[in-house]
């Protein structure tokens, strides 16, 4: 009586575990179908292409939040063009925050063009902020650079000869990408310095500006022989004069504001020599008052000694009369002297 019990009971717990186990089939089963069409696209592309990249390697970029077309897509062109790059470098890229395409697409141009570029150069590049992918089709096609630039606002460089002459020069500069020295190299900007400089220097050097305009590739022989692309992300392949015009005549200019310049110097040195004769003027004029000042005092003086000299007995009347008439006499004759007539009652 008690086996039957028992064996619907086993046969209650057989049932149950047959449905668990066929719960998380199905659950496996739809977990794989949604990877299978999510990644299945992806998967055959790779596949097809022997570009070796597993379903796995999908789900887990997946999971390491990593754009996984464009790893496939890159892996392809890799793959297809010879290139030897892996999914794990690819990916390493991409999460440091590099442009995977465009460095296996100048990986690409590089190994047609029979340039030496690994995939390290190319990403350390890239993550410098230079275009790898420019760089290599300048490295190519050479690519001609405008000296001075007319961005920057200057149409010409201008330079000054030994005569004095202006002179306003254009040159193009064509130069191409020196891969090896791309990064930490100095950019564009310093070439077209660079060559600026050695226009001016060469065109001052000059003792006329005729032998410019006679020969004017003595100035780009001159700036290429100076190794101007040293330290820089290009090699300089030529320096080409394009226009060369004759400016103004500066040595005019500086003699004519010198001479501008002297005759201020000199007028202000002719007013201070007339300020101070003015002043030595005013000096010897208040000098004399001065001085007459003195005489006045001088002679109110006078009656008082003669007051004196009579008190004490030495002067006489006929003394004073006497003084009286040689003044009245003096007078006379300075009066006849300056053509005046006396006066009336002298």
């Amino acid at each position: 009586m008690n086996a039957i019990p028992l064996f619907v009971a086993q046969k209650a717990s057989d049932f149950q575990w047959t449905w668990v186990i066929a719960g998380v089939a199905v659950l496996v089963l739809f977990i794989l179908s949604i990877v299978v069409l999510r990644y299945a696209s992806l998967w055959i592309q790779a596949y097809m292409t022997k570009a070796d990249v597993s379903i796995f390697d999908l789900i887990g970029m997946s999971l390491r939040r990593v754009d996984s077309r464009t790893i496939v897509r890159t892996k392809i062109m890799a793959t297809q063009a010879g290139i030897p790059v892996t999914t794990r470098e690819l990916e390493a890229h991409y999460l440091a925050g590099g442009n995977v395409d465009n460095v296996v697409r100048a990986m690409i141009a590089a190994d047609r063009a029979d340039l030496q570029l690994e995939f390290k150069a190319a990403r350390g590049i890239d993550l410098a902020g230079r275009k790898v992918l420019d760089a290599v089709q300048t490295c190519v096609n050479p690519r001609v650079i405008d000296c001075p630039d007319p961005k920057r606002g200057r149409e010409t460089v201008d330079a000054v000869a030994k005569n004095g002459i202006q002179l306003r020069a254009k040159a193009r500069v064509t130069v191409r990408t020196n891969l090896k020295r791309l990064v930490g190299g100095a950019t564009e900007e310093t070439i077209i310095a660079r060559v600026g400089e050695g226009i001016v220097a060469t065109i001052g050097a000059s003792e006329t500006h005729k032998e410019v305009l006679e020969h004017p590739d003595r100035i780009s022989k001159t700036v290429l022989n100076k190794g101007l692309d040293a330290g820089t992300a290009f090699e300089i392949l030529s320096i080409d004069i394009a226009d060369i015009d004759v400016g103004d005549n500066i040595g005019a200019k500086l003699q004519a504001d010198q001479a501008e310049a002297d005759l201020r110097v000199a007028q202000a040195n002719a007013e201070q020599r007339r300020a101070m004769a003015v002043a030595r003027e005013q000096e010897m004029r208040a000098l004399v008052e001065e001085n007459r000042a003195k005489v006045v005092l001088a002679e109110a003086e006078i009656p008082l000694a003669m007051a004196e000299a009579f008190k004490q007995g030495h002067l006489g009347i006929m003394d004073y009369y006497r003084m009286k008439n040689v003044q009245a006499d003096t007078e006379m004759r300075q009066s006849i002297g300056k053509g005046d007539s006396p006066k009336a009652g002298q």
